[in-house]
């Protein structure tokens, strides 16, 4: 069966999955977070999608993000491809793709699911014990969250601002937010939604989804179609 286009919707949320070929790094020193970082300033106000949350491991890397048109988050992906890749190719001595295959993006339910993301993103490198405290990742957007620093390459979501109305109270209850975790049931079912690239939300979001995509946006069931009964 083929593919399905991805699905990209303006002005609503996207959760964006871009994996290292085989599973290898993307990121091998500090020079290169910080290339790509620059990069993804540039590309992102060129091709107008708004960054919310950013966590780069080194062997693959999310994005939330909402783009303003159709077309923005591909040509935005595409474009960082075109710049990136050639780099750290050059630099390592190597040829052929960075990546495993395309990007996955998710289209989120902003209000169930946007700060879930975020935490879900920025404590990936405690999961993966590669620190004890998110706030010794560099490579993230958690610092900003938290007000460590002024990332330029953020855009505050407004459900963020909605956490507080100062600075500081957002940031205090984004850091408790936080230290309280995840389930693992949060953890699977934005893990599934990212590897799959199918919707995440209730099913009246999903709903309105496919009536203003005018596609699919859910699996369809396995085994074959039951017959009638109807003679």
């Amino acid at each position: 069966m083929a593919r399905l286009p991805r699905l990209v919707v303006p002005n609503q949320l996207h959760l964006i999955l871009q994996k290292g070929n085989d599973d290898k790094v993307i990121f091998a020193d500090e020079d290169d977070y910080h290339v790509f970082l620059d990069r993804l300033k540039e590309a992102s106000r060129q091709f107008q999608v708004a960054i919310h949350a950013y966590i780069l491991m080194p062997d693959h890397l999310h994005l939330l993000a909402t783009p303003k048109d159709e077309t923005g988050l591909s040509k935005m992906m595409q474009w960082m491809g075109r710049h990136y890749v050639p780099y750290f190719n050059r630099k390592y001595l190597r040829t052929g793709t960075l990546w495993q295959g395309r990007y996955r993006a998710t289209v989120l339910e902003a209000g169930t699911y946007f700060l879930r993301c975020c935490l879900y993103l920025e404590s990936n490198p405690v999961r993966s014990k590669l620190v004890g405290d998110a706030i010794d990742f560099p490579w993230s957007s958690f610092q900003h969250h938290i007000g460590l620093k002024n990332d330029p390459i953020i855009t505050d979501h407004p459900l963020y601002w909605a956490l507080g109305n100062t600075p500081f109270q957002r940031e205090a209850a984004y850091k408790e937010m936080m230290q309280h975790g995840f389930s693992a049931t949060e953890l699977a079912e934005i893990t599934a939604a990212t590897m799959m690239s199918w919707p995440l939300g209730s099913e009246q979001f999903k709903l309105e989804l496919a009536k203003l995509t005018s596609r699919r946006v859910t699996p369809l069931k396995r085994g074959r179609p039951v017959k009638s009964s109807a003679q």
